[in-house]
């Protein structure tokens, strides 16, 4: 898995790739949230998955941590383009009722930006 970030707008943007199965770099993935919730007080998170070949019960953990982490901040999550083997990941767990789902970062931002 390839892991990519940036801040844009308050939001901290993860751009993930290859296959997300938990592992070490799913603690990376924590680890960058983690910094900019604390460092940076940031409380916007969109998670790119359009990338993302594979997802493991490891994979939805992370992005669960991730949710909490961010709510528990009085923020919010927001999953960009989840992959049809991800989406029908997340129906079969009925996580879809509590991720939100945007097309593409144009539609995060706007999903985010109405929390203000």
């Amino acid at each position: 898995m390839k892991l990519n970030h940036y801040l844009k707008e308050e939001i901290l943007f993860i751009e993930l790739s290859g296959d997300l199965l938990g592992e070490s770099n799913g603690l990376q993935v924590v680890d960058v949230a983690n910094d900019h919730i604390v460092n940076r007080k940031v409380k916007k998170c969109a998670v790119d998955l359009s990338q993302v070949r594979y997802m493991n019960s490891n994979g939805l953990g992370i992005l669960i941590t991730l949710l909490t982490k961010f709510r528990n901040k009085d923020g919010e999550l927001v999953l960009i383009h989840p992959s049809e083997q991800i989406s029908k990941l997340l129906m079969i767990t009925k996580l879809n009722s509590i991720f939100t789902v945007a097309a593409d970062g144009t539609e995060a931002v706007k999903m985010l930006g109405a929390l203000e």
